[in-house]
């Protein structure tokens, strides 16, 4: 099947795909085969059709059941139709509904890393000593004691709360009150998070550091080297032989708490024996293949997760007829 923008006569397909990164392509073609597979129609949108398919949804001359939006949370001009289609689902007496997998609201909310921490731990999870402080143009002044300065650590992590991508404003190796001073002028309107920096356990010689991944109802969990940025699978029998079901369960309770139908987390085994969430939710994931990219994600797992996508999708088709 080649790839490309699938053109249609009809008005309506089951699945609108909002892309803008040249690296999704990969991941958009096994959701395109699975989807064919199912019989669904796919409606992809880009930058070069996104003013006609803005104009055909708000007159409703176009019709999507579902769509994945992989483009709104970084690219600016894609917002309009976000907000749009967060609009279209709200119920309506005269068009079918829509469902935006990860909406708009939703991805503001997970991504805020203040609101996320605080949510975490009051349903028990376990995360790194944290002291979260105002916005710069809030307050200029860091009120910090020399004490809490103490329990972060050295070195310890400064993270802007809202802003994401690629580690995007993190400064990992932070060691005084100047470091924090100067950090969050870069984001004068963001909240920052001061984190002590987790240090994992070694399983055999492998860092104990997972990347899971949440799909649909679908778990998969990941080793992923926070150095290297390499993942590997986690075999049954490594589950299973160092105990790494808690893995699940976490990335279950981060489902509850944040509403998204699809991302990842980041979680460390220390030598304590706890399972430490130090990403909180990524909420649109890298899923460039392995067998393409060295840090990619294994290809296994990005199969897995565009059918499961595509089922979902395909269940709820089944029970509206």
């Amino acid at each position: 099947v080649s790839f490309g923008r699938m053109e249609s006569r009809t008005q309506k397909h089951d699945i609108g795909l909002v892309w803008n990164w040249e690296y999704d392509r990969d991941f958009l073609q096994l959701i395109f085969s699975a989807a064919q597979a199912r019989d669904l129609s796919i409606f992809l949108i880009d930058l070069q059709n996104l003013a006609d398919t803005f104009e055909r949804l708000k007159d409703d001359s176009l019709c999507l059941r579902f769509v994945l939006d992989r483009a709104s949370d970084e690219d600016e001009r894609f917002l309009p139709l976000a907000h749009l289609l967060g609009r279209r689902e709200l119920p309506s007496t005269h068009r079918p509904p829509l469902r935006v997998i990860n909406s708009h609201d939703l991805l503001r909310r997970a991504s805020d890393k203040a609101t996320m921490h605080l949510e975490f731990l009051s349903r028990g999870l376990h995360v790194p000593f944290t002291i979260i402080i105002s916005p710069y143009n809030h307050k200029r002044e860091v009120e910090l004691s020399l004490t809490e300065l103490a329990q972060l650590g050295r070195p310890f992590i400064i993270k802007p709360a809202n802003t994401t991508g690629g580690g995007v404003g993190v400064v990992l190796g932070a060691e005084s009150l100047k470091d924090i001073i100067e950090t969050r002028q870069h984001h004068k309107n963001d909240k920052y998070l001061l984190q002590e920096k987790v240090v994992p356990a070694y399983l055999t010689k492998r860092r104990a550091w997972f990347r899971v991944f949440y799909a649909f109802g679908l778990v998969l969990p990941c080793w992923w080297d926070d150095q290297t940025h390499i993942y590997e699978e986690i075999t049954t029998e490594e589950e299973e032989g160092f105990s790494l079901q808690p893995l699940r369960s976490i990335a279950l309770t981060i489902r509850e708490i944040c509403g998204l139908d699809f991302f990842s987390t980041e979680v460390a085994f220390t030598p304590a024996h706890a399972f430490i969430v130090v990403d909180y939710v990524n909420e649109t994931c890298d899923m460039r293949l392995k067998s393409r990219y060295d840090d990619g994600v294994p290809d296994r797992v990005v199969k897995a997760i565009a059918e499961e996508l595509v089922g979902f999708v395909a269940g709820s088709k089944t029970q509206n007829e």
